[in-house]
């Protein structure tokens, strides 16, 4: 069962949304056509606002487990049916959210003033994470988008051979480029990984958002050890207003202490009740997430040929997968202030600059909406720019 209208326009105005109601927090004015933060414009499945409508005719919000099958089951079953890897029920956990897990598993696994490595440009909370834990970034730059954001093996591989890394921290489908890393450059990833122990963390949390012919692989179908896979259904089914997420860790040491960490030293025992119904739910919904990448790549090709076409000193090549257009401004005859004081105050259309991710040539555009509101975004960039 999928009923949701992708084309549907649904106001979100006075819903307290982070990307609408608060446009001003980014972009300086509330008057702009937002296409930022990594939420969708999209209605949530049926089948998960029924499971969501169903709860709440109970009326009782009290203390609630996760630590069950029917919430694990629908996890495991989804990698199974999606990607074809089999998951160990006792091995997945919730969380509250991926980047709780990723800072959780980074000072389990470092010491203050130790080195964290990851792929640069990169997701904005990640520089926060790090730092913030007071551990420091040591980037590894991907190659441009006409290399496939291609990893310089050399360079990885000095990085992860000193002392101070002892995390490497990857995204997989990587945000903000879309490139969806092969078996191939996982296998090789890892091996360098177990050569110099360092610990892997994955952030896949993009997962179900990749196009074809491309295909997503799970960091756990080429290692088993030292490592920990952090993901959610919520960029997916457009819930993280709900709260929640899950990791899957192998080692069984590991997978305790992050269980000591949530519920003693965090007093996180209790799910997210409507988070947890949500996921349950979500993970039944094959139909939705086919039609949802195949609309939001159509979305991406209609971006594309608009770029193309329109000469704005812009360049854009269609990501492997998420719904997050990383697009090259490197041409443009504007600064990165000028070229967003245009976009905000001209065109009044609001699109993450580039350097929020570590690249000041690019700018983060969300495409996961309704066409006409992508149609009225690209006329707004084109008054903007032309």
């Amino acid at each position: 069962m999928m009923a949701v209208d992708f084309n549907k326009i649904i106001d979100r105005h006075h819903t307290y949304s982070t990307q609408w109601d608060y446009a001003k927090d980014r972009f300086g004015r509330n008057d702009v056509l937002p296409f930022s933060i990594s939420d969708t414009d999209f209605a949530v499945p049926d089948g998960v606002q029924k499971a969501l409508k169903k709860r709440i005719e109970h009326p009782i919000y009290g203390y609630t487990r996760w630590n069950h099958h029917d919430y694990k089951g629908a996890i495991k079953e989804w990698y199974s049916r999606r990607h074809g890897i089999d998951i160990n029920e006792n091995i997945i956990a919730y969380s509250p959210s991926v980047v709780f897990s990723i800072s959780d598993f980074i000072k389990m696994h470092s010491d203050e003033g130790d080195a964290i490595a990851t792929f640069i440009p990169m997701y904005d909370a990640f520089f926060a994470t790090i730092e913030s834990n007071d551990r420091i970034l040591i980037p590894v730059k991907l190659g441009d988008a006409y290399t496939n954001y291609a990893i310089d093996w050399n360079m990885l591989e000095c990085v992860l051979s000193q002392d101070k890394v002892k995390v490497f921290l990857l995204t997989n489908p990587h945000n903000p480029t879309g490139k969806v890393f092969t078996v191939s450059e996982l296998q090789k990833i890892s091996d360098l990984c177990f050569k110099y122990n360092v610990y892997l963390i994955s952030d896949d949390i993009h997962q179900d958002i990749v196009y074809k012919p491309n295909s997503y692989t799970p960091v756990l179908a080429v290692r088993n050890k030292d490592v920990v896979l952090c993901s959610s259904g919520s960029k997916t089914f457009n819930t993280p207003g709900l709260i929640g997420s899950y990791l899957m860790c192998p080692d069984k040491t590991d997978y305790n202490q992050f269980m000591i960490d949530l519920k003693q030293k965090n007093a996180l025992s209790s799910v997210s009740i409507m988070g947890m119904y949500s996921q349950i739910a979500a993970y039944n919904e094959d139909k939705y997430v086919d039609t949802l990448v195949d609309y939001v790549h159509e979305n991406m090709i209609l971006l594309k040929e608009f770029i193309d076409k329109n000469g704005l000193g812009l360049d854009f090549k269609l990501p492997q997968g998420t719904y997050l257009a990383w697009i090259d401004c490197s041409c443009s005859k504007y600064s990165e202030i000028e070229l967003q004081h245009r976009l905000i105050n001209v065109g009044h259309v609001g699109i993450m600059k580039g350097s929020v991710y570590g690249d000041r040539n690019r700018i983060r555009m969300n495409v996961a909406c309704p066409k006409s509101k992508l149609f009225e975004g690209m006329n707004r960039i084109k008054t903007a720019l032309k």
